[in-house]
């Protein structure tokens, strides 16, 4: 697996110095919001962040992928930071990726043309409170509205709004979080924000798995390739 996770760090790396800019995702906007978290309501996490009632502000960067040119689908991301969430200075970053929301598809990454006609979600488990979930964020938009095919479009409008959920294997989702995002600024390659969902983590929720340390790998790559380890 050392092996694996050498290949996945030297082939981003190199994508990313070749395009200046992340490995995937390089295109993007920054958004800036607020997440509140609902608290523990008739259950307990088991993580004392997920069981306490709070707001936090969040820095949000939603991109595309693979940078698909036009209208053309790509899978999209949405990358949440959660600033102070462990503490100052201590931030949380959790890592979307449009997806299903289906038990098996939210394992598997989708190409979307717009940025709200679905959900996204985390793909890799989280070690979330008391067992290992996904996690998701599902946009909520009143009907009969229909959604513009980028979030900057959508912010010129008015806020956004997701519901962040999480859910083991024989779970349904179940709310933990609202995300509401109320500005969008321009977000240079060059400049972008750095996110790091394995040391920006919290002691019950972080990524788990050996998939999850390959991909952490391929973002140490990426970061290092652009300059911004």
């Amino acid at each position: 697996m050392s092996r694996v996770r050498d290949t996945a760090y030297r082939a981003a790396e190199r994508v990313a110095r070749w395009r200046e800019a992340p490995a995937v995702h390089p295109t993007g906007v920054l958004c800036s919001g607020t997440l509140h978290v609902v608290g523990r309501g008739e259950r307990f996490w088991g993580e004392p962040w997920l069981d306490r009632h709070a707001s936090y502000p969040a820095i949000v960067r939603w991109s595309h992928a693979l940078g698909t040119p036009g209208r053309l689908p790509d899978a999209l991301g949405l990358a949440v930071r959660v600033e102070d969430a462990g503490g100052p200075d201590r931030p949380l970053d959790l890592l979307f990726t449009s997806s299903g929301a289906g038990r098996l598809g939210r394992h598997v990454p989708l190409l979307r043309p717009d940025a709200l006609t679905g959900a996204y979600s985390t793909l890799l488990a989280y070690r979330a409170g008391e067992c290992e979930r996904v996690l998701a964020a599902f946009p909520m938009l009143d009907p009969p509205h229909t959604p513009r095919p980028t979030l900057w479009q959508e912010l010129a409008c008015r806020p956004v709004l997701f519901r962040l959920c999480a859910a083991a294997s024989d779970e349904a989702w179940r709310p933990f979080a609202s995300l509401t995002l109320e500005a969008v600024h321009p977000a240079p390659a060059e400049a972008t924000v750095s996110y790091d969902p394995v040391a920006n983590s919290l002691p019950g929720l972080r990524p788990a798995g050996r998939l999850n340390r390959l991909r952490d790998a391929a973002y140490a790559g990426s970061r290092r390739g652009r300059g911004a380890a």
